[in-house]
């Protein structure tokens, strides 16, 4: 039940023992409106906390929190021997109480938002295509192996940087990021993709998906046409959108993506394509269509996205070079993350610009963030000099050459007939292809419910979807998850099959 202080000069205190935010708070607010609404002038003397304890039946300790919080404030003051006063200047944000009385109490529910009111064209495009938030379990794709990377070099590494840092590591590194990092990261893709750059072409970004809305923001207009992947990585597709392209899905087939045929092609702007590791079909490009490919763009004055997220895990065959090394036109926007090799919370990836294009990102990267953390983007050029990455990438390859290996084990002894799946030659995920009759959809959301993630290959078709299935990342799950999720989703599958209206005539 409320109580409120009778007989005292505090007509807005007002207590309830049953609400959410503790007693002191309470008066703490309270106290604080009855002075910025002006019923409590300037000089005038608070109660004594004894005689306000008694008068709301509290203890004199909750009185004293709530007086010792307003005095930090600055909304009372203490003078000795004489007791707490409203003092003559009230802090900087009384005035924000404006002319109608006190500002909002935090505490008090707002009015509902006027009916009607929408966001932006852009914000809902991206809104559409944004995923679920991550969950670090069996089967999400994407997911590095978190509990094997080498924290003590990477602390150590941080350490170093920490225990005498550049001023200019305090200040902040330009827009393209540290110059370490970036002379670290050209030398890296030079030995390890073929790629072709000078450290100025690589600019740090927080991550793959920046570097996406940089590109979008850079080279789109409103109404340009884009070529993306069918089926490709929505949020790709949302970003795109949201800059205003006209997007076209090209079908993608088991030699990656199929250049449309025709006279009449109107030229698009950009073409994002994933050659090394086409996401979600796991397709690799062949060399003639990368060719052909880049042909095609120089004769149409297109732009191409790669987009390299996870090439450094191939299993069979030898390593490809990226599409940007075969570049003679520079046409190239290649986009690379520190995401799948390392962990995602490192918020850490890069794109390589062509040099015409170079200022245009960076001035752009400039009035978005600026740079990343550059103690970071330090210990990581050390981490890349010193060999730690190269070694890392070594034993998470044959690691997860073995787990993809486990997965088609134990998911074909479970599920033979419901789903097949066949090895693939890189990545971090597979596509489990499903038997007739069966939703994958629907499917993916019971598996969610029950704790694994599988999403649905058709939910990324922009159009109708001409294959189902579920993808299952095995990059990131040992053994003992791998054998458990297996299990789970076995069950799921099993459960559903059985289920009346699962039958294709339902």
């Amino acid at each position: 039940m409320a109580k409120q202080a009778a007989d005292l000069p505090l007509p807005a205190l007002t207590l309830d023992p049953a609400a959410a935010r503790p007693l002191h708070r309470q008066i703490y607010f309270g106290i604080r409106a009855a002075i910025l609404a002006g019923c409590m002038k300037a000089g005038e003397r608070l109660p004594a906390s004894r005689r306000l304890a008694q008068a709301l039946g509290v203890s004199r300790n909750t009185v004293l929190a709530a007086f010792e919080q307003l005095r930090a404030e600055g909304y009372i003051e203490g003078r000795i021997g004489a007791g707490s006063f409203v003092p003559c200047h009230l802090p900087d944000e009384a005035p924000l109480a404006g002319p109608g009385g006190p500002r909002r109490d935090p505490g008090r529910p707002a009015r509902p938002a006027p009916a009607g009111r929408q966001p932006s064209a852009r914000a809902q495009a991206l809104a559409r295509g944004a995923e679920p938030g991550p969950a670090a379990r069996a089967f999400l794709p994407g997911l590095p192996e978190l509990e094997l990377f080498p924290f003590q070099d990477w602390a150590r590494l941080l350490a170093r940087r920490w225990r005498r840092p550049r001023r200019d590591f305090l200040v902040g590194a330009g827009a393209g990021g540290d110059p370490a990092l970036r002379q670290a990261i050209a030398g890296y893709l030079a030995s390890a993709r073929a790629v072709v750059c000078e450290p100025g072409q690589v600019i740090i970004t927080a991550g793959a998906q920046q570097a996406l809305d940089l590109t979008a923001r850079v080279l789109i207009d409103p109404g340009d046409l884009a070529w993306v992947e069918e089926p490709g990585y929505r949020p790709l597709s949302a970003v795109l959108t949201a800059a205003g392209a006209v997007l076209r899905p090209v079908p993608v087939d088991g030699e990656g993506l199929a250049l449309p045929r025709g006279p009449d092609q109107p030229p698009p702007r950009l073409i994002a394509v994933a050659p090394s590791h086409q996401y979600p079909l796991g397709v690799t490009m062949s060399l003639p269509r990368r060719l052909a490919l880049l042909d095609f763009a120089r004769q149409a004055g297109s732009f191409i996205l790669e987009d390299d997220y996870d090439s450094e895990f191939r299993y069979a065959g030898r390593p490809l070079a990226a599409l940007q090394g075969l570049d003679d036109d520079r046409r190239v926007i290649y986009l690379g993350t520190f995401s799948k090799v390392m962990f995602p919370g490192l918020r850490l990836g890069y794109l390589v610009a062509p040099p015409d294009l170079v200022d245009s990102f960076l001035a752009l990267r400039a009035l978005i963030d600026a740079h990343p953390s550059s103690i970071a983007q330090a210990a990581l050029a050390d981490f890349i000099e010193d060999g730690h990455l190269a070694g890392h990438i070594r034993r998470m390859r044959q690691l997860y050459g073995e787990r993809q290996a486990l997965l088609i084990d134990f998911l074909q002894a479970r599920l033979a007939g419901a789903l097949q799946l066949a090895p693939a030659e890189a990545g971090m995920h597979l596509v489990a292809d499903l038997a007739a009759g069966l939703d994958d959809q629907r499917l993916s959301q019971q598996a969610r419910a029950a704790g694994v993630e599988a999403p649905a290959l058709s939910g990324y078709f922009q159009g109708r979807p001409e294959r189902t299935g579920l993808l299952l990342g095995y990059a990131g799950v040992g053994i003992a998850e791998m054998r458990r999720a297996s299990e789970i989703l076995a069950r799921v599958v099993t459960s559903y099959r059985s289920a009346p209206s699962a039958s294709p005539a339902a």
